[in-house]
């Protein structure tokens, strides 16, 4: 399946410009200094959005998130507003926020995973990144495909007693 995005007019931020949504997974290399090369379909459209800003933080499912900066603003944004003294709030607050390192494209694509952030996502050499909606997921290549095996394990993708409102009548 090929990685792609797509504009979405309005949706979004910063000047008017609408915010890319991604698709897609893509196996990657880190090289020895920790960097992700961001396949070159991605490199216009986090161009036009963000002029290659971006935000990088972890994710409470072991994996990095990987924000254009218009995204991440709004995401952190919400994050502010909600009430820090619920426990669980806090601790989300904690992990986004805490952790979230503003990065930027390097004139060949690359972007630098500082080092606790691969560390607490255990990323070695081979990554996917995961196209989801107006962000990435960054995964461990081994974790992915473990990951995956799991959730489809555990899922009964067929019973759809379970789903939330707008979701029980998807079709797929």
């Amino acid at each position: 399946m090929p990685a792609t995005w797509w504009n979405v007019e309005n949706f979004g931020e910063k000047g008017g410009l609408g915010v890319k949504l991604f698709r897609g997974v893509n196996p990657i290399n880190l090289d020895e200094k920790g960097r992700l090369a961001v396949p070159t379909r991605y490199r216009a459209a986090l161009q036009d959005c963000c002029e290659q800003q971006l935000v990088l933080t972890v994710s409470p499912d072991k994996c990095l998130l990987l924000y254009p900066m218009p995204e991440w603003e709004r995401i952190e944004r919400d994050l502010s507003k909600l009430p820090s003294l619920d426990k669980r709030v806090k601790r989300l607050q904690r992990l986004l926020i805490g952790h979230a390192t503003e990065c930027q494209m390097d004139s060949q694509g690359r972007v630098l995973i500082a080092e606790p952030l691969r560390k607490f996502a255990s990323l070695e050499k081979r990554v996917v990144l995961v196209g989801q909606g107006p962000k990435f997921e960054i995964w461990d290549e081994d974790v992915w495909n473990h990951s995956c095996e799991e959730w489809v394990e555990e899922e009964n993708l067929d019973d759809r007693s379970d789903l939330p409102p707008g979701l029980d009548s998807l079709s797929y």
